[in-house]
């Protein structure tokens, strides 16, 4: 097929002389290789793995130019792939996708044919990058939780409630019927927390402080932690006996200073989340069920739709810590 212009729009992160710096870019299409689909993208979203890529992280990106956004969905406009034809929806995340593969914020992204998925039925482009990578890492973690883990067993406390996953966790969690506790930092989002569905709020300083022992009180049936360090070590300390504690971020820290009490005096299972190669058929489940029974009441209320202008500055912002629940970056009219 042959592309309306030759060239289409990205934001694009250069290296000048050490310096990291953005804009917006006029791109040319590429040749597209065997089993590749070429997408105009609808919508992305931003991630705190794309304003690592966005400031120079040689962890995430390691060759600049490059374009950030681990997320994507729209509709494919050129296949080489018997997997996917013209016309189809579909949502594309993580694999390398944003990282040292030309990502979303682009108004079209050129990538295999097998990190791609069918937008499911009752879930609209939109809805798709409200969730992201976020509501996929949300949607994997409440998974492997819910199958250790049931309402009628004890409260559940997610950390580093007010981002992407900890927002999205809340929503789905409250909705399945678990009765649940957000941690959180900022001590003016109480009441977003009980809009998304949390029971309780707890504050990051409390959760910090607690007892250095090896062992605490018994407070939790299971977690959710998406920062890691000395919450997730608290946590762990602190949940019941057969609880299940799962483990998807490091902003915190990537170090855990623990004895292995948890694990062999009370059976707590900890379980790490990996959504960037998660299994093609378990993404499928998962996002099926976020189309459908996980779908929260207020999903539309977690998010803040942006322009490709824009996204420079919501960068920032999440690079401070300033954001709270999901930002969606638009190419629609």
């Amino acid at each position: 097929m042959k592309q309306k212009d030759s060239t289409f729009k990205a934001f694009r992160i250069e290296d000048i002389n050490g310096n990291y710096q953005g804009s917006i870019k006029e791109m040319e299409f590429g040749i597209l290789n065997n089993n590749e689909i070429l997408v105009k993208v609808h919508y992305s979203s931003l991630n705190y793995k794309d304003a690592l890529s966005a400031s120079g992280n040689k962890g995430v990106t390691k060759n600049y130019p490059h374009t950030p956004g681990i997320d994507a969905v729209g509709t494919i406009v050129k296949s080489n792939s018997d997997l996917f034809n013209f016309g189809e929806k579909v949502i594309v995340t993580s694999y390398d996708l944003g990282m040292n593969t030309d990502g979303g914020f682009a108004e079209y992204v050129q990538v295999p044919s097998e990190w791609a998925l069918k937008l499911p039925e009752k879930m609209t482009m939109k809805e798709a990058m409200i969730y992201g990578t976020a509501g996929l890492t949300a949607g994997i973690s409440v998974l492997r939780l819910t199958e250790l883990v049931k309402p009628k067993d004890g409260k559940i406390v997610v950390s580093g409630a007010t981002g992407g996953v900890g927002a999205l966790s809340v929503s789905i969690l409250s909705k399945l019927g678990y009765s649940v506790i957000a941690i959180t930092g900022k001590e003016t989002e109480q009441d977003y927390l009980i809009s998304l569905g949390a029971d309780e709020v707890l504050f990051r300083s409390d959760i910090e402080n607690f007892d250095k022992k090896p062992l605490l009180k018994p407070l939790f049936a299971g977690a959710i932690d998406t920062v890691g360090g000395v919450i997730l070590e608290n946590i762990i300390k602190s949940t019941n006996s057969t609880g299940a504690v799962t483990c998807c971020g490091n902003v915190a820290s990537p170090k855990l200073d623990l004895t292995v009490f948890p694990f062999i005096l009370r059976g707590v299972s900890l379980i790490g989340i990996d959504s960037q190669n998660y299994p093609m058929e378990l993404r499928k489940k998962v996002w099926n069920k976020l189309a459908h029974k996980w779908k929260p009441k207020n999903l539309d209320f977690a998010f803040n739709e942006i322009k490709l202008e824009d996204i420079a500055e919501k960068i920032e912002l999440m690079l401070k810590g300033n954001l709270k629940g999901r930002i969606v970056l638009s190419f629609t009219e």
